[in-house]
């Protein structure tokens, strides 16, 4: 059997700009955005050589808009691998993306928590 995970879906308050964060703070190409009608888009963000990405759902009514920034229950929800921190660190940090906490060197990786669209109160993804 060979599975794997193609795409997560991430509840958002808005697409455009769920996609400046992902696209143009991130670095994440923009690998479909398509017309779904009813105000609903196929949204798909994935890492730079990456097979998996990420389905950014519009919020549909209070319960789902009540989850935007805390779908993990305040644990850290994704974790970004990259091949150069450093590189990746300074340009996130250059496109204004609010990390946490200073990079800190750990046995299994570099680690820093940086702060999610939509993530006000609580930490939502990592970089290593």
């Amino acid at each position: 059997m060979n599975q794997k995970l193609a795409l997560t879906a991430l509840v958002v308050a808005d697409y455009d700009d769920a996609i400046d964060f992902y696209v143009g703070k991130l670095g994440f190409d923009l690998a479909g955005d398509d017309d779904m009608g009813g105000g609903k888009r196929w949204v798909v963000v994935t890492p730079p050589g990456s097979q998996g990405g990420l389905l950014l759902a519009k919020a549909s009514g209070p319960a789902q808009t009540a989850r935007i920034g805390d779908q993990t229950g305040g644990r850290v929800g994704f974790f970004l691998h990259t091949d150069d921190f450093d590189r990746d660190h300074a340009k996130m940090s250059a496109a204004g993306v609010r990390f946490l906490e200073e990079p800190r060197r750990e046995a299994y990786a570099t680690v820093a928590v940086f702060e999610d669209l939509g993530v006000q109160q609580a930490p939502n993804s990592t970089l290593c």
